[in-house]
C-alpha cells in the first residue's frame, strides 16, 4: 500500500512537472532571444533554447509554491543561469577585451576617487590617453563579456534585477544577504540617470539593447555602451 501511494505521488509530481513546462516554454524563447542581443554570432540560439530547456525542467521539479515566489519568477532566474553557465563553458572573449575592461574599470574607480563624482565618458578617455571614440569602441566590445562576469564582486544579471525590482520574497531570500541587497540597491539608485534609467528598461522591463535605443532615441550601439559603463561602475563601487 505505502510503495502504491509513493508511486502514485512520484506520478503526480511529474505530471505537475510537465504541465509546468509546457507551460511555460514560451520563457525559455523569450529569455534566449533577450540574451541573444548581446552575444556574437558564434553563440548559437538553439544552444541556449536547449540549455533553457534543462533550467525550466529544474525549475518545475525544485519549485516550492510554499515560499511565495511566482513559477514565473522562480523559473526565469533558472533559465537564464541555465543560460548562462552554457555559454561561461567556452570562454569566446579575446584576452584584449578582457584586459580593456580591467583597464576601463579601474580608470572609473580612479577619475572617481579623484573627482569626487560620476565619471563622465570623456574623462575616462582622458585618463586611458585614447581618443573618446576608442574608449567607445572599447565598452560596445565589453558588453557581451562584463554583463556575465561579475562573480568577482558577487553582483550577477539577475542580482542587478532584483536591486531594479526590490527584494523578491520567496526562493530568492537567502541568495544575498540583506546588506548586500541594500548597497546593490543604492548604487543603482546612485548611477547617473541615463545609466540607470537603461539599466531598469534592460532588466526590468527586458527590452533588447535596439528596443531601449528606440526608448532613448539613440543608437543600439550606443545603447551597448552606456550598459558596459554602467555595469563597470556599479563593478567598482560594489568593490569598494
Amino acid at each position: 500500500m505505502a510503495i502504491r501511494k509513493w508511486c502514485s505521488y512520484t506520478d503526480q509530481l511529474l505530471g505537475s512537472a510537465t504541465e509546468l513546462v509546457e507551460q511555460y516554454a514560451f520563457l525559455v524563447k523569450r529569455i534566449a532571444h533577450h540574451l541573444m542581443g548581446r552575444l556574437p554570432p558564434s553563440v548559437q540560439l538553439e544552444d541556449l533554447v536547449q540549455a533553457g530547456m534543462i533550467g525550466l525542467l529544474e525549475a518545475s521539479r525544485n519549485f516550492d509554491a510554499t515560499k511565495g515566489a511566482s513559477f514565473e519568477t522562480y523559473a526565469g532566474i533558472r533559465i537564464r543561469g541555465s543560460m548562462i553557465d552554457e555559454i561561461r563553458k567556452g570562454d569566446w572573449a579575446p584576452r584584449s577585451v578582457h584586459r580593456n575592461t580591467r583597464k576601463i574599470a579601474q580608470a572609473i574607480r580612479d577619475v572617481e576617487n579623484q573627482t569626487g563624482r560620476d565619471a563622465r565618458d570623456h574623462e575616462v578617455a582622458t585618463f586611458l590617453n585614447i581618443e573618446l571614440t576608442v574608449y567607445h569602441q572599447m565598452l560596445q566590445d565589453t558588453n557581451g563579456t562584463r554583463i556575465f562576469g561579475f562573480e568577482d564582486v558577487s553582483v550577477s544579471e539577475d542580482t542587478i534585477s532584483e536591486g531594479l525590482l526590490g527584494q523578491l520574497p520567496g526562493p530568492l531570500d537567502g541568495l544575498q544577504k540583506d546588506d548586500f541587497q541594500k548597497s546593490l540597491s543604492r548604487e543603482i539608485a546612485g548611477l547617473p540617470e541615463r545609466e540607470r534609467l537603461v539599466l531598469a528598461l534592460y532588466y526590468e522591463e527586458e527590452l533588447n539593447l535596439r528596443e531601449v535605443g528606440e526608448v532613448l532615441g539613440v543608437s543600439e550601439s550606443r545603447i551597448s555602451q552606456i550598459h558596459s559603463q554602467a555595469m563597470l561602475r556599479l563593478q567598482v563601487r560594489m568593490r569598494e
